[in-house]
């Protein structure tokens, strides 16, 4: 988090992330949210949480939204995908980075909500999404487990909103400028 600036978001709660830095919520088995476009350190947090985490002892594992439902949705039989989900449910902190980039069919909505399911109440987990919870729907189109995963999800946690411009953006347009004015300044020396 030494890294982060702190000056770049409009708006986040750097005493939330403070108090989710001393790990309570894993002692306690709730789960944070980070909210945010594009660029503004969702992922970043998120991974400090994890690492912080793993310094404390505790299990951590990080996975993508994708990556985690295409894993699962491709166990071939329910043996399988029971003992799959034993590998998500495990950890003490589960990292879901990048909920809400892509929309997915009910099957992974399902699948997702049997994850969140098993863990609540009994281990953490850590999502990061672009779409507020309003718009999971258009996530997970006629998913009906929907409201009842968002519910779990959110009914023991810690919200973090990041509002603000890309980060990632900001640095690139600051490369190119001093790409510009490096060009510049050698066709001048010419």
């Amino acid at each position: 988090m030494s890294e982060f600036d702190w000056a770049w978001p409009t708006a986040c709660d750097r005493e939330l992330v403070d108090s989710l830095m001393r790990l309570e919520f894993i002692a306690e088995h709730n789960n944070v949210a980070i909210l945010g476009s594009n660029g503004v350190g969702k992922t970043m947090i998120a991974r400090n949480l994890a690492y912080q985490a793993v310094i404390a002892g505790h299990t951590a594992l990080f996975v993508t939204a994708s990556g985690l439902l295409a894993d699962l949705a491709a166990q071939q039989s329910d043996l399988l995908l029971q003992r799959r989900l034993g590998r998500y449910t495990r950890p003490q902190l589960l990292l879901i980075d990048e909920v809400g980039y892509l929309s997915y069919s009910t099957r992974y909505a399902d699948l997702l909500f049997e994850l969140i399911s098993r863990r609540y109440e009994k281990s953490s987990t850590i999502i990061t999404t672009n779409r507020p919870f309003s718009e999971w729907s258009e996530v997970f189109p006629n998913a009906a487990c929907v409201v009842s995963l968002v519910d779990r999800l959110l009914h023991h946690s810690e919200v973090l909103t990041i509002d603000g411009d890309s980060y990632r953006l900001k640095e690139a347009k600051e490369r190119s400028a001093t790409r510009t004015a490096k060009n510049k300044s050698t066709r001048t020396k010419r």
